[in-house]
């Protein structure tokens, strides 16, 4: 079969189209033909070397996610067949033509949505839905700040906080393309490029603040969001886009007088060490899409072969919504 391998890390001219070995499923495995593949900015960073779990220059496949139709299954498993249409978490990697899944971290997609809207919102789904519910555990009424809110787990973000009867959401943006992109969705957008961002919900806040805020960037700009974050607030940390900058510091004393928390979260982690828990998320946003309560943007479309262009628009940072990879 033909799978991308990155044989270092590097560029996105590391990613190159390769005949590898066809895998088998074990006992607890399933094997899948992949239909299409979500990137996902993990893959950007884990090409990098900088994602966890990816040891550097050591050859992988990239990628997280994926949809597909089963093949087989290990002797083991129950409750999936050759012939269902499915989307999973592959074992090593998602940018080939066949992948192998635990069978805990395979789910059947509804007939109505299609293997483009399934794998490109597997991660963003149900990372979504678990920083504001599970972590976060957004009330009704409550209002929240979304980092990179152009981005596949910005835009489900917001469409999952309307859900949730949010009362205010605003999204930071780092053009006008994409402050269209946010508005569009309903939330109020902040180019943080041109003004900054703290001052701006400040003012529009009465100095009160926001009640949840999802950070993906890290570093100064986490620093920059606990300034704006309401008196009972939660701050979900949940990625380092800017890799390299200063870590973000937390004054503890400023936390417990305002009854304020600072929480982590992990798809991946959860994935490796409780992938049970991903269910319920999975189960939900698969709801929603094929009830189309939930739409998900997909704005490029590339064949395998063509990885590394996908990776250079995401890395450039001028793509909104999800780009997929069709086998």
């Amino acid at each position: 079969m033909k799978a991308i391998i990155a044989e270092t890390t590097g560029p996105p001219e590391v990613l190159k189209l390769q005949e590898v070995p066809k895998p088998t499923a074990k006992d607890h495995e399933v094997l899948i033909k992949v239909k299409a593949v979500s990137v996902n900015f993990a893959d950007i960073k884990a090409r990098l070397g900088q994602y966890h779990g990816v040891a550097a220059n050591e050859p992988f496949t990239p990628g997280l996610d994926c949809a597909g139709i089963v093949e087989a299954t290990g002797s083991a498993v129950t409750g999936l067949s050759a012939g269902d249409r499915v989307r999973a978490f592959p074992a090593s990697g998602s940018y080939a033509e066949y992948v192998v899944a635990s069978d805990q971290l395979v789910y059947k997609i509804p007939d109505n949505v299609s293997f483009e809207e399934a794998a490109a919102t597997l991660t963003v789904g149900i990372t979504a839905y678990n920083v504001l519910h599970e972590v976060a555990r957004i009330q009704p009424g409550e209002s929240v700040l979304i980092h990179a809110a152009a981005g596949g787990i910005g835009t489900t973000a917001i469409q999952l906080a309307k859900l949730a009867g949010v009362s205010e959401i605003y999204g930071t943006v780092g053009s006008e393309e994409k402050k269209k992109v946010v508005e569009d969705l309903g939330a109020i957008a902040i180019n943080y490029r041109e003004q900054n961002f703290a001052e701006v919900v400040d003012e529009l806040t009465g100095g009160r603040g926001v009640d949840v805020i999802l950070d993906t960037i890290a570093g100064e700009n986490f620093e920059h969001s606990v300034e704006v974050l309401a008196l009972f607030g939660r701050i979900v940390s949940f990625g380092h886009a800017n890799e390299g900058s200063v870590p973000g510091i937390v004054k503890t004393d400023e936390l417990h007088s305002s009854c304020r928390a600072v929480l982590g979260y992990s798809t991946g982690t959860y994935r490796k060490q409780r992938p049970r828990f991903l269910r319920k998320a999975e189960t939900i946003i698969s709801e929603l899409l094929e009830q189309r309560q939930l739409e998900v943007p997909i704005t490029g479309r590339y064949p395998l072969e063509q990885a590394a262009q996908a990776h250079a628009l995401m890395e450039s940072r001028k793509s909104t919504g999800k780009l997929v990879l069709l086998p």
